[in-house]
């Protein structure tokens, strides 16, 4: 557990939440809810805007055609994840359609917890905050949750039953353990740990930062 001296502080604490896959991220953002900060939590927010009514799939179908849509009018999510797979530009066009819609709903909803549920503190759960400069230059502090990458595998496969090399093409999409730790102000080691002490932890970090 490590806190960068140089973590900027602010009177509205914007903290953006990060980790690979497999790291004990989603854990910690539940511990820092329990403290008391409101989540928001974009892997949510996305989902949102490509389920039945979602505000992407018109412009999905235009896109990409209406084998994309299933009969409800949501996102025929395995001919999507096949086709970005196997097609970069497909994965960068998506992004391109989804980002600004992702950042204006997250944006949105940091707004609505300060205004209108009273936060003292949020925390914007985002998956891939270091791949984008948008985010890293948003937030009063960065958390990221490590660990190695074996242990990243391991979890992975006993939750989900992908295979190994499922799992090694989803980290291969995700920044580096490297990348993701130079990007810390606070660096959660969630390894070799225990939960109550990956809790005593993230509790020790978060009342320095003014979460009480």
């Amino acid at each position: 557990m490590t806190l960068n001296p140089t973590t900027r502080i602010a009177t509205q604490h914007v903290w953006g939440l990060t980790g690979g896959i497999g790291s004990g991220k989603s854990t910690v953002a539940a511990m820092l809810a329990d403290l008391g900060a409101v989540v928001v939590d974009a892997d949510a927010l996305s989902r949102g805007l490509t389920a039945v009514d979602g505000v992407a799939m018109p412009s999905i179908a235009k896109e990409f055609g209406h084998a994309m849509v299933l009969a409800d009018g949501s996102l025929n999510r395995d001919s999507m994840r096949a086709l970005v797979f196997h097609t970069p530009a497909a994965k960068e066009q998506l992004q391109a359609l989804l980002h600004p819609l992702i950042q204006k709903a997250i944006t949105l909803a940091v707004a609505h917890a300060f205004e209108q549920q009273g936060a003292s503190h949020v925390v914007c759960d985002i998956p891939l905050l270091v791949e984008s400069a948008h985010w890293r230059q948003s937030f009063n502090t960065i958390w990221v949750v490590d660990c190695d990458e074996r242990t990243q595998m391991d979890r992975v496969m006993a939750r989900s039953l992908l295979r190994a090399a499922q799992v090694t093409a989803i980290m291969a999409n995700q920044a580096t353990r490297t990348q993701r730790n130079a990007a810390a102000d606070v660096l959660i080691y969630n390894q070799g740990i225990s939960l109550e002490g990956l809790r005593h932890n993230v509790q020790s970090i978060a009342n320095q930062l003014g979460l009480s």
